[in-house]
């Protein structure tokens, strides 16, 4: 159960209504998920937040948008945000992400979790070659 309540009339307020026909532009559809509708309790919250999704996942970098997706899915498995990982999840699938790619996705972070835990459990020193560039 949500901590907060969505307002009946959220797109009265003119910052929400401006966040959500941005989300719905870059997105290229009507829908505004629960993230933002919820967000829009605090229009400078929505406003920030939405700015840095928009900097980080939709403009171009290095990464392409399938490959920020599926770690985006990573770290919120690792942060137990089942939200983002149905959320991301279901970008990624959109993005062209495909069973293989999402059953190798599972093993990395299987795997990653497991040796992340033996190195942490046997408080490992870090080997000189990976400190230096």
């Amino acid at each position: 159960m949500s901590t907060l309540s969505v307002s009946e009339n959220i797109e009265n307020h003119p910052r929400v209504k401006a966040v959500f026909d941005d989300i719905r532009q870059t997105r290229q559809t009507d829908f505004v998920n629960n993230m933002w509708r919820y967000l829009a309790f605090d229009p400078d919250l929505l406003e920030s937040t939405w700015r840095e999704v928009k900097a980080v996942m939709v403009t171009p970098s290095a990464l392409d948008p399938l490959t920020k997706e599926m770690i985006y899915i990573a770290v919120s498995i690792t942060n137990a945000c089942s939200y983002c990982v149905h959320s991301h999840t279901a970008a990624a699938k959109s993005k062209g992400m495909s069973a293989a790619q999402y059953a190798d996705l599972l093993r990395v972070i299987a795997l990653a979790g497991k040796t992340n835990q033996l190195a942490s459990a046997m408080q490992l020193p870090i080997d000189t070659v990976f400190t230096h560039d």
